[in-house]
């Protein structure tokens, strides 16, 4: 099939590259001439592990097109799949500039019959908003499909290939088949379902998973205060098929560019159809809260906070990405600098666009560096190189013996038994 996909960041670029790699013809169209190039010279826009490799095959096997032109990329096409950013407006909702953007130029350039794909996170009732500015704006023979993406950021290629199942929301049989066809090489449940429900469906997966990580994270506090290790509670309730493991582990709370954005943005719908929401309320209330503990608890070891010299290992939301968008590792750094202290970290990849933060936190290229003269080091960020850290020499290294341990990453006994004070997410 012949394919357009509009936006070339983590849904789109993975989402062009993957259907290419099933054996679809797929142009790929962004309004960044600069990252164009790139693309086409095989130099990828963002750390996601597999991706370079497949874009590089595609483009080689001529299954596979970067271009600014919509006129390039969408006459002609059968699938157009519109996978643009929609971050958060002030007020909690999804803004949709970008989708409606899209979706005015789409319009311009179809020449025959095309299912226009929602592929990027929206509000319920989009894909209607989606099909009357394509048709205000000439186009007759379409229908607008719901197919929410479900990538996670580090497992993306893998989830695209081998999703558990994919959503489809069509209002007609027609679009339906059309989608069915596209999805057809990859093996997994599809559900066909209306259009309102797709898009409910991914912000409801989003929402409960946040919530699931929150619950998680309570009781890991409550662990700390009664003496319990919250690995063994969760591997205890996530033993029940009813529960399941995942989402399981305590830590510094959700971040990233899907789960916040979209936990505010379904909130934001319940409130203006009446419905408060207070068990999503609830687990925004305890992100929060896992994220100021960690503070208030090295404040406590420290003898406060003003001063004090911290290493921070993670600036990404989490492994193997460069993203840092409501990143917790982040959001700490911040509140140390709020409260005196002096950040040095270190991250293998991360992309810090925070002014604030690149100012004022000084990175450096090794974990040995960001515990260098420290009071204290923490780690924020799940990357396997923190799991193996070398002790012995960390504790040659650091004036203080405080390790907090965001991530559970390290054996307790091993981590006292050379030296350290360690501290952790759920653990006594």
């Amino acid at each position: 099939m012949k394919v357009a996909v509009i936006g070339t960041g983590y849904v789109g670029l993975v989402s062009g590259a993957c259907l290419a790699e099933i054996g679809h013809d797929v142009t790929c169209v962004d309004v960044d001439p600069a990252k164009i190039s790139r693309l086409r010279e095989g130099i990828m826009p963002i750390h996601e592990p597999g991706l370079a490799d497949v874009v590089k095959k595609n483009v080689a096997a001529g299954r596979l097109r970067f271009t600014t032109s919509y006129g390039e990329a969408v006459p002609g096409a059968q699938v157009v799949s519109i996978g643009v950013g929609t971050p958060s407006a002030e007020d909690g909702s999804a803004d949709l500039r970008y989708v409606f953007a899209a979706a005015e130029e789409i319009a311009k350039h179809l020449t025959s019959y095309a299912v226009v794909v929602d592929k990027s996170t929206v509000p319920v009732g989009t894909s209607e908003r989606v099909a009357d500015i394509i048709r205000k704006n000439g186009a007759l023979d379409f229908d607008v499909v719901s197919n929410p993406e479900t990538l996670r950021e580090g497992k993306a290629v893998s989830d695209f290939l081998n999703p558990d199942r994919i959503i489809i929301g069509a209002s007609n049989d027609r679009a339906a088949q059309v989608m069915l066809e596209l999805y057809g090489p990859i093996m997994c449940e599809k559900l066909v379902m209306a259009p309102r429900s797709a898009e409910l469906a991914k912000y409801a997966a989003n929402a409960f998973l946040a919530t699931k990580i929150s619950f998680i994270n309570e009781i890991a506090h409550l662990a700390e205060d009664l003496g319990a290790d919250v690995h063994d509670v969760a591997d205890a309730i996530g033993s029940d098929a009813r529960i399941g493991r995942h989402f399981l582990k305590a830590g510094l709370g959700w971040g990233g560019s899907c789960f916040p954005k979209d936990v505010k943005a379904i909130k934001h719908v319940g409130r203006g159809v009446g419905h408060e929401m207070p068990v999503i309320s609830a687990a925004m209330s305890m992100n929060e809260r896992a994220r100021s503990r960690p503070i208030e608890r090295l404040s406590v070891a420290l003898n406060g906070l003003s001063g004090k010299r911290i290493g921070l290992l993670g600036l990404a939301f989490k492994n193997d990405t460069d993203d840092t968008r409501d990143s917790a590792a982040i959001d700490l750094a911040k509140r140390f600098l709020a409260a005196g202290a002096q950040v040095r970290a270190y991250d293998p990849v991360a992309v810090v666009h925070d002014p604030e933060v690149s100012s004022l936190v000084l990175r450096v290229s090794s974990v040995e560096d960001a515990a260098k003269n420290m009071d204290a080091l923490v780690i924020a960020t799940e990357w396997d190189e923190f799991r193996k850290l070398d002790l012995p020499k960390l504790k040659s290294l650091m004036s203080g013996v405080i390790i907090f341990d965001g991530r559970n990453l390290l054996d307790p006994e091993t981590a006292r038994k050379h030296g350290f004070t360690y501290l952790s997410v759920g653990r006594t």
